[in-house]
């Protein structure tokens, strides 16, 4: 059944996943990840991901006191997420660190980048007691999801407080045929999620100033994106500030 929802403006965190990778070829210190999510946060966003891998490519264990530290002492209204699978030493980083989300992936180390949801009937048990201690230490619980229908009630049951859409398979289209099955997917996943009351929506992954406004018409109540790679790379040709500018502006901010 459709349901009407009033649309909002999305909140935006960008990623600087890619500014660290870029870092990391060199033994140099920039491009500095500290002054860039300033002026990140500066033009307007919402907040800052990060994606700390075991493997350290990107974003290295080190990265997070300092971002941590930006954000609280110069943004206080901003928000700092850390997305990744939980192991032991991952969720002990987060807990250091305090971030307002922690974003929970089923990564495996040597994957590239998050490319499916959580199977939660198979890792929904393990994955309860994980969120709860994140929410004993004041950490809103963000679950990645694929767009399935039957999620969302199961997320909210492993504690989740939100879920992230996986939007690879949407960005992957490349006709409408295809673009509009994706977004009626995902259209009958946000309808089940905001019959259950509490649960709100997040999503992330391949979206940019040309995918989002489908995407928004889809769920008009998105809470917020994660966005990286596609504002990282207009961000090459307009500097960041205005990449930041050019995304607020699609997600329904006046800048």
């Amino acid at each position: 059944m459709t349901q009407t929802v009033a649309p909002r403006p999305t909140l935006l965190s960008v990623n600087v996943n890619a500014v660290a990778y870029l870092r990391n070829r060199r033994e140099v210190p920039w491009p500095d990840l500290i002054d860039i999510s300033r002026a990140i946060l500066q033009a307007g966003a919402h907040g800052i991901t990060v994606h700390p891998r075991p493997d350290e490519r990107h974003i290295r264990f080190s990265d997070l006191p300092a971002l941590s530290r930006l954000i609280a002492e110069e943004f206080p209204e901003a928000e700092f997420n850390i997305e990744g699978y939980p192991t032991r030493h991952f969720i002990d980083l987060v807990l250091e660190n305090k971030p307002h989300q922690v974003t929970l992936v089923p990564d495996t180390p040597e994957q590239s980048t998050s490319d499916h949801g959580w199977d939660f009937a198979a890792d929904g048990e393990m994955l309860l007691p994980i969120a709860e201690e994140f929410k004993a230490a004041g950490i809103r619980v963000s679950y990645f999801v694929d767009a399935n229908p039957t999620d969302p009630a199961l997320a909210q049951q492993a504690g989740a407080d939100r879920i992230e859409f996986y939007t690879g398979p949407y960005a992957d289209q490349t006709d409408p045929a295809s673009t509009a099955r994706e977004l009626d997917l995902i259209r009958d996943t946000a309808n089940e999620a905001r019959a259950l009351g509490s649960l709100m929506m997040n999503a992330g992954h391949d979206l940019t100033v040309e995918n989002l406004p489908g995407l928004r018409q889809a769920i008009p109540d998105l809470a917020e994106v994660s966005i990286g790679h596609g504002l990282t790379a207009d961000a090459l040709m307009l500097g960041f500030p205005e990449a930041v500018r050019r995304y607020l502006r699609v997600l329904g901010h006046e800048v």
